[in-house]
């Protein structure tokens, strides 16, 4: 079975490798890791914090955007497009099932996200590293943010694959990810900052908006990043709201998104008929 996984993680990888998804996450990853880290720890001086672990804030904003976008655009074509391209029907010829076939596109995937997020935190690293001595000791939050990221794209490539199966079509499937990716990243802090304010912060809004938060991979990922460093909720202005929340619940969260990720898309994925 591990054989049968890696050997279609390999040819996967190989894929993105000559679509240039490798090197189209890696150099969004630098560039926007770079700008991050030469605007985002200006104010290093002031939260009385390391560079690196004020810069580790920035990226996690950015991690927050960015992670499930990558995500989205590398699993929304993963059965669609094997449907498409009329490669489906012979790949289930192979002598796998259907689960191992998507776990091997999730190996390869979380492959690519693994690399290009070590090329742009490592970037951050370096050049925070260059510019004060001190900032070794935000390592640890960084190590926190890469393996917390994986988590976070775990979550979206199988939420991605659950669409392709759905769509049946890429063209159908990419729109399906694009407004999964508004509404889960974008719309849906938007809709809960709205109701805090309407209802002043109290009243059954104050009382859901915990569970609210950790019911969203995105929320979750951002909430446990904020509540383990100090230095990175004083930096984003939500350490209130991240001190309400115990990391632990946050990192559950986390932890069992990816898991229902991938559950929902094999359910999907085996009502397709090739």
């Amino acid at each position: 079975m591990t054989g049968r996984i890696a050997a279609i993680a390999a040819t996967e990888f190989r894929i993105a490798l000559r679509n240039r998804w490798v090197l189209v996450a890696v150099l969004l990853m630098m560039l926007f890791s770079l700008v991050l880290t030469a605007a985002g720890s200006a104010p290093t001086g002031a939260l009385g914090a390391d560079r690196l672990s004020v810069v580790v804030a920035s990226l996690t904003s950015l991690a927050v955007y960015l992670v499930p976008l990558l995500s989205l655009l590398l699993a929304f074509d993963a059965v669609a497009g094997e449907a498409e391209r009329g490669t489906l029907p012979l790949m289930l010829t192979y002598p796998l099932s259907r689960a191992e076939l998507l776990a091997g596109k999730l190996v390869a995937h979380l492959g690519v996200l693994a690399l290009a997020l070590l090329a742009g935190y490592g970037l951050a690293a370096v050049v925070s590293l260059w510019a004060d001595a001190g900032a070794a000791s935000g390592l640890a939050a960084l190590f926190r943010l890469f393996w917390s990221s994986l988590l976070l794209g775990a979550a979206f490539l199988g939420l991605g694959y659950t669409l392709s199966s759905l769509a049946r079509r890429p063209s159908g499937a990419a729109g399906l990810v694009i407004g999964l990716w508004v509404i889960a990243v974008v719309l849906f802090d938007l809709g809960l900052l709205a109701m805090v304010v309407a209802s002043d912060g109290g009243g059954a809004v104050g009382a859901i908006l915990p569970a609210a938060l950790l019911s969203n991979p995105a929320d979750a990922f951002r909430m446990f990043n904020l509540t383990a460093s100090e230095a990175t909720a004083a930096a984003s202005g939500l350490g209130g709201a991240a001190r309400s929340i115990p990391p632990m619940a946050s990192l559950g969260s986390l932890a069992l998104w990816p898991l229902f990720g991938f559950g929902l898309a094999l359910l999907a994925f085996r009502k397709v008929v090739p």
